[in-house]
C-alpha cells in the first residue's frame, strides 16, 4: 500500500481538517485511506467503467450510495485498497473490454460518496491507466473541493459532472450538513475556466423543499453562460427520506420551463417520477427558507443537534446519527 503524504495534514476539501488520516486521524468525511467499494461497467452517461469511492464529506439526507458514501460508519463491506497499477489496468480493459464496446463505454468514472477525499489516490490510478494508453476520464463532483483541488481535478479530467444541491446557505446546510458558497464559487470557476470540461450540472429536485431554489440556481448558471448544460435530477426516496415523496413528472416539467425561460438553453430532466410517499410535516424554525425548515426538521427528527447543520462544528460529528441512520427499506 502507498502512502499519500497529503494525508497527513488533509486539505482536499472545503472542511480543510488538517487531520492525519495515516495515523488514523478522522475529519469529517472520516475516512482514513482511501478505499474502493466497488468498480463496473456502468451505462449511465457518460458510459464508462464506474469506480465507486468509499465515505464522503456530505452527510446528505437523501443519499442514493447511502452504503457507500457513510462508510466505515455503514455495515457494508467495499472492495478494500487497490494497488494504482492493478486498478487502473483493471479500468483500462474494462472500457476496452467487449463488454465495454457493447454498453459505448469510453471513459472512467469516477464516484462515490465523493471522490474528492480519495483525490491523490484517483490520481494515481488515471497516471497508471494512462501509462497503457489513451483514455478518458470523468469526475463526479459534489462541488465541496478547495480551489486547489479542483484546479487538479480539471488538469487530468476529460468530463466533470457537478451536482449542486440548493442555491440559498441554509437549504444546502439542511440538506447536506455543509455550507453552499464553495460549491457555487467551483461551478462558477469551471463553467469560466474548464467549459469544455463540463458534462452537465445535475439539479436534485425534492418536492416542496427544492420549489424556492431552482430560479436562483438557474438565475446563477444562466448568468455565468446561457449554453451550460443542466440535468434536472428527480428524488426519489433514499435514506432519511426513505419515506418522503418522489418527485412528479409535472414538477420537473415545470422546472425545465422554469430553466427555460430563465434563458438557459441546454436543459433537460431525468429519473423515475412519481414514486409514493409522503410530504414531511416536521419544520425547524433555525433556518430562513421553506425548503431549510422542512429538511431541517426531517434532520432534526432524525437526531441532528446543530441547527443550521454545520458537519464541522457539531459535538456529535464523529457520532453523527445522519451517517448511522438505517433506512427500514430498500431504496427504490
Amino acid at each position: 500500500m502507498q502512502d499519500i503524504p497529503e494525508l497527513e495534514n488533509c486539505r482536499l476539501c472545503e472542511w480543510q481538517c488538517g487531520v492525519n488520516r495515516l495515523e488514523g486521524e478522522l475529519g469529517v468525511c472520516r475516512i482514513g485511506r482511501p478505499k474502493v467499494a466497488s468498480a463496473v461497467l456502468h451505462p449511465a452517461p457518460p458510459q464508462s467503467y464506474t469506480i465507486f469511492l468509499s465515505g464522503c464529506n456530505f452527510r446528505c439526507l437523501g443519499c442514493q450510495n447511502w452504503s457507500i458514501a457513510h462508510f466505515p460508519d455503514t455495515n457494508e463491506t467495499p472492495r478494500g485498497y487497490v494497488e494504482p497499477k492493478c486498478l487502473g489496468e483493471e479500468a483500462y480493459d474494462a472500457v476496452n473490454s467487449r463488454e465495454g464496446n457493447f454498453l459505448g463505454a469510453d471513459r472512467i468514472f469516477f464516484s462515490g460518496g465523493s471522490p474528492t477525499p480519495s483525490l491523490p489516490y484517483v490520481e494515481q490510478v488515471v497516471r497508471e491507466a494512462r501509462k497503457i494508453g489513451d483514455i478518458k476520464v470523468n469526475y463526479d463532483t459534489n462541488g465541496f473541493l478547495t480551489v486547489d483541488s479542483l484546479k487538479r481535478v480539471i488538469e487530468f479530467t476529460d468530463s466533470i459532472t457537478f451536482d449542486i444541491k440548493a442555491y440559498h446557505d441554509d437549504v444546502h446546510r439542511a440538506l447536506t450538513g455543509a455550507p453552499v458558497e464553495p460549491v457555487l464559487r467551483n461551478a462558477r470557476y469551471l463553467a469560466e475556466n474548464a467549459r469544455e470540461k463540463l458534462w452537465e450540472f445535475r439539479i436534485l429536485l425534492i418536492p416542496k423543499i427544492s420549489v424556492g431554489e431552482i430560479k436562483p440556481l438557474v438565475d446563477y448558471i444562466s448568468g455565468i453562460d446561457p449554453t451550460l448544460p443542466l440535468n434536472f435530477l428527480a428524488f426519489r426516496p433514499n435514506f432519511v427520506l426513505e419515506n418522503y415523496k418522489g418527485a412528479s413528472k409535472e414538477f420537473m416539467e415545470k422546472a425545465v420551463r422554469m430553466a427555460k425561460e430563465g434563458g438557459l438553453e441546454n436543459v433537460d430532466w431525468s429519473g423515475r417520477v412519481g414514486l409514493p410517499g409522503r410530504l414531511s410535516e416536521k419544520t425547524s424554525d433555525k433556518y430562513e427558507n421553506k425548503g431549510g425548515e422542512i429538511a431541517g426538521g426531517i434532520a432534526k427528527e432524525a437526531g441532528c443537534v446543530t441547527h443550521p447543520r454545520n458537519c464541522v462544528a457539531c459535538e456529535l460529528e464523529h457520532e453523527c446519527p445522519i451517517k448511522n441512520y438505517r433506512p427500514a427499506k430498500k431504496s427504490i
